[in-house]
């Protein structure tokens, strides 16, 4: 079955195990789009958004639609994750976060297909796929994190690193190295996105696939928890 919701159950979308392998196709991602489709960012879409507004003031307004798509890929993106734990939310079959993993491998692996004259399609699908894995996976261990991007985690990462140091806290200190072990483990899976391109090419997408079917396959454990936790 899948992952139930009750006050006995851990998220296993919270899990680290789970948003280990999260992370490294993030990363895996956004290195995959710059490097073999066009210098777009699948997940940071402020570089797209910096070099729509230069294209638009120098009236490069095919380059300016290269990255004006993939933008507006991502926003789409966020409402379908929306609408999906809407619509399954009561599904005690399928959790509403392992059917957006689902649509988002179906479709990573899809893109691995289109060739290079199709950049600008890939670059929709990826970035769509990208923000509905942003919207459905925004914890771990209960701590809001980007499995997708760096900022958000690494200012986190930080005042909780100062916050600890600060108070003799340890809490805050375990926090602030969940937060830099996600950063981390981007930065490992855009690092083998880049060393796979040469061998592999536009087919390096699949590897982000096969990363997130390990951890829709974690998603049907179950982990113990504290009474109160929800999803």
């Amino acid at each position: 079955m899948g992952q139930s919701v009750s006050q006995g159950s851990r998220q296993m979308s919270e899990a680290f195990r789970t948003v280990l392998f999260l992370s490294l196709s993030g990363g895996l991602q956004d290195a995959y789009t710059y490097l073999g489709r066009g210098s777009v960012f699948a997940n940071a879409q402020t570089g797209n958004i910096v070099f729509m507004g230069q294209s638009f003031f120098t009236g490069d307004w095919a380059r300016f639609l290269h990255y004006l798509v993939p933008v507006l890929a991502f926003a789409l993106g966020v409402a379908a994750a929306e609408l999906i734990r809407v619509s399954c939310k009561e599904n005690r079959r399928l959790h509403w976060r392992q059917l957006v993993l689902l649509v988002e491998i179906v479709l990573l692996f899809g893109v691995g297909f289109l060739p290079e004259a199709w950049n600008l399609a890939a670059n929709a699908l990826v970035s769509f796929a990208c923000a509905m894995q942003v919207q459905a996976f925004r914890k771990v261990h209960g701590y809001p994190f980007a499995s997708t991007m760096c900022i958000g985690n690494l200012r986190s990462g930080m005042d909780s690193l100062v916050t600890g140091l600060r108070l003799h806290d340890g809490g805050a200190l375990r926090k602030s190295g969940h937060y830099f072990a996600v950063i981390l483990l981007f930065a490992l899976g855009a690092g083998v996105g880049a060393q796979c391109m040469a061998p592999f090419g536009l087919h390096t997408i699949w590897i982000s696939c096969a990363l997130l079917c390990i951890s829709l396959c974690l998603m049907f454990r179950k982990e113990t928890t504290r009474p109160g936790e929800t999803n």
